[in-house]
C-alpha cells in the first residue's frame, strides 16, 4: 500500500510530497511524474517514482494497487481536455481497488467556467463507486505573489474583480489539508471547502505592497474585458487568459469567499496570513 500523489513535481505536489516525508516513510510515497529527471531529489530520498501522463492512458496501466491512497491533482492543461485525463486515473484506480481517492477541485461556490471541469470530474469521481474526498481548494496566495514584477515596475495592481474579496491561502496550506487526508481517518465520501482564514480584497492587496515595499502602489479595477487582453498581451493563450479574467468576474461576486474554516481544521493551524505570504516573495 502506498501514498500515491500525481502531479508530483509541480507546485502544489512538492509541496504535499515534502510535507508527507514528515508523516510517513519514503518507501510508502508514490509520485507520479511525466519526467523522471525533475524527481531525480525525491528518488533520492526514498520516494517510490511512477512515470504517467494523463494523456497516455497506458502508462496508468498497473501503477495503482488495492488499498492505495491517492491523491489526483487536477491537471493544468486547459486545452486537453481535462475531464477526460482526470478519468484516466479515477478509471485506473477504481480497477485497482484504491482505498481512497482525493481530487484537488474548486469550491462549489464558483460559477466561473474555470469550475466546469473541476464539477465534472466530481461527478465522474462520486460515480465511480470509488471511496473519494473532495477537497475544494480556494485560490492561492502564489498566483499573485508570484506575479510581482510588472506589479513593482508600474506601481499598480490590475485585476477584474472591483471590490469583491478573496479568501485564498499557501500551497502549503493546501497541501497539509490534503495530507490530513491522505493520512488520516474518517475522510471517506466528503467534501471540504478550502480558503484563507481571513478574506481580502485587492485594494488591501496594493496597501500590504505598499507597506512592505515603501513604494506607492495601488489598485486599478479593469473590466474582465480589458484584463484578458492585459493577460493575451503578456503572453498568455487566449482560452487561458478569459478562463482568469472569468475568475476575477466571479472574486468580484463574491465567489471565492470560503468561510468554513475547513482548512484549518483540516491543515491543524492557522492558515498562511497574506502579508507573510507577500513578505516570503519579496525575499525570494
Amino acid at each position: 500500500m502506498s501514498i500515491v500523489v500525481t502531479g508530483a513535481t509541480g507546485h502544489l505536489g512538492r509541496h504535499v510530497v515534502e510535507q508527507l516525508l514528515e508523516k510517513v516513510p519514503a518507501d510508502r510515497i508514490t509520485a507520479v511524474v511525466r519526467d523522471r529527471d525533475r524527481a531525480a531529489g525525491l528518488a533520492a530520498r526514498g520516494v517510490r517514482l511512477a512515470v504517467a501522463d494523463y494523456n497516455s492512458p497506458e502508462t496508468f496501466d498497473g501503477l495503482f494497487t488495492a488499498g492505495d491512497r491517492v491523491l489526483l491533482i487536477s491537471g493544468n492543461e486547459f486545452d486537453k481536455g481535462r475531464v477526460q485525463q482526470h478519468t484516466v486515473v479515477i478509471e485506473a484506480a477504481r480497477k485497482a481497488g484504491v482505498a481512497l481517492l482525493a481530487y484537488t477541485s474548486a469550491p462549489s461556490s464558483l460559477t466561473a467556467a474555470l469550475a466546469d471541469d473541476h464539477r465534472a470530474t466530481e461527478d465522474v469521481l462520486v460515480g465511480s463507486g470509488l471511496p473519494y474526498v473532495l477537497l475544494r481548494n480556494g485560490w492561492y496566495h502564489e498566483n499573485y505573489t508570484e506575479q510581482l514584477a510588472p506589479v513593482l515596475e508600474h506601481g499598480a495592481v490590475m485585476q477584474a474583480a472591483g471590490e469583491g474579496r478573496i479568501s485564498s491561502a499557501s500551497r502549503a496550506d493546501y497541501a497539509a489539508a490534503a495530507v490530513a487526508v491522505l493520512t488520516g481517518e474518517g475522510h471517506e465520501n466528503k467534501a471540504y471547502e478550502l480558503g484563507g482564514d481571513e478574506a481580502w480584497g485587492f485594494a488591501e492587496y496594493a496597501a500590504e505592497l505598499s507597506r512592505q515595499t515603501g513604494q506607492e502602489i495601488v489598485y486599478t479595477p479593469v473590466s474582465t474585458e480589458a484584463y484578458a487582453d492585459i493577460l493575451t498581451g503578456a503572453g498568455l493563450p487566449g482560452p487561458l487568459a478569459a478562463v482568469l479574467a472569468g475568475v476575477d468576474g466571479a472574486i468580484e461576486k463574491g465567489e471565492l469567499i470560503v468561510s468554513t474554516g475547513d482548512l484549518s481544521r483540516l491543515a491543524g493551524r492557522p492558515t498562511t496570513p497574506l502579508a507573510e505570504a507577500v513578505s516570503a516573495a519579496l525575499k525570494a
